[in-house]
């Protein structure tokens, strides 16, 4: 079995999600390191990055990721809109590297108006700047997203163009399963469907450069590119889907990651940490 775990909350402090992430069985982490709603980055103090290493060491927790702001757009032909993009992405990704987390998570925005080649081109430009300005081992990971709205990286093509592009170890792709279904990339999570997307995307990517999965069901329909995730088995991709999904040994090695609604509300829980460990019991 991977490790399971799920995006928890930091409020309190960064090392309370340690402690959240534990009540809730989680083995992997996801975290915002500063607000998700905010261009400005307020990088966390010496003794709060000292209080959540300390923490971390005492835990059961194997890896932590950071997911940036949903603001961040790297391929907007607005030229504020990518520098703000720019310079907040690198301010999380400091924090990442303060943190010792493995990497961060972002969506890599649309282009609007823009020729595809275009924007494709300003993602890969703004990665090169953030990679440089914030030098270390923390990965920059692309998202695969939804779909729809001239959005840049639903495909594996998109996500291989960009890897190229780039150019660095450091670039590495976080795959996530309701998007894919919503994105229409994969019309049901069955033997051939998965085995034929895996193919795609090992050909493509390269299934080492996968270094996370999203596990999420979808509240919405098939290649809706409406992007919202409901918990495990209760979505359009079912529990039976999510069964099918932890046999392929591709994806073994990964920790799988949690943002679902939680049954009560409140974000990812133990019930659904629960459910989807239960799927790999095979």
């Amino acid at each position: 079995m991977p490790p399971i775990g799920a995006h928890v909350s930091v409020s309190g402090g960064l090392w309370r999600s340690i402690e959240k992430g534990e009540e809730i069985g989680a083995e992997v982490l996801q975290i915002f390191g500063a607000s998700p709603r905010a261009w400005q980055v307020k990088l966390p103090k010496d003794e709060e990055v000292q209080k959540f290493l300390e923490v971390l060491r005492k835990s059961k927790i194997q890896s932590v990721y950071l997911h940036a702001p949903y603001l961040i757009n790297l391929a907007s032909p607005d030229d504020r809109v990518r520098s703000g993009s720019i310079l907040a992405l690198a301010s999380h990704l400091k924090i990442a590297e303060l943190i010792w987390a493995q990497g961060l998570i972002f969506h890599l925005g649309s282009g609007k108006e823009a020729p595809k080649d275009e924007a494709i081109e300003n993602v890969a430009q703004g990665m090169r700047n953030i990679l440089k300005s914030i030098p270390g081992e923390t990965r920059l990971i692309m998202e695969n997203n939804a779909g729809g709205g001239h959005r840049i990286g639903s495909t594996a093509s998109d996500m291989a163009i960009l890897l190229e592009k780039v150019g660095s170890e450091r670039v590495k792709v976080c795959f996530d399963t309701a998007h894919a279904y919503e994105a229409g990339t994969i019309e049901e999570y069955s033997p051939p469907h998965i085995k034929r997307l895996l193919d795609e995307w090992d050909r493509e990517v390269g299934v080492e450069n996968i270094l996370v999965i999203h596990a999420n069901d979808s509240k919405t329909a098939y290649n809706s590119h409406n992007d919202r995730h409901e918990n495990i088995g209760a979505g359009y991709i079912g529990i039976d889907g999510f069964r099918t999904l932890a046999k392929e040994k591709r994806l073994a090695d990964k920790p799988w990651i949690l943002e679902v609604p939680g049954f009560d509300g409140g974000g990812p829980d133990k019930k659904n940490i629960e459910i989807l460990k239960s799927c790999f019991d095979f």
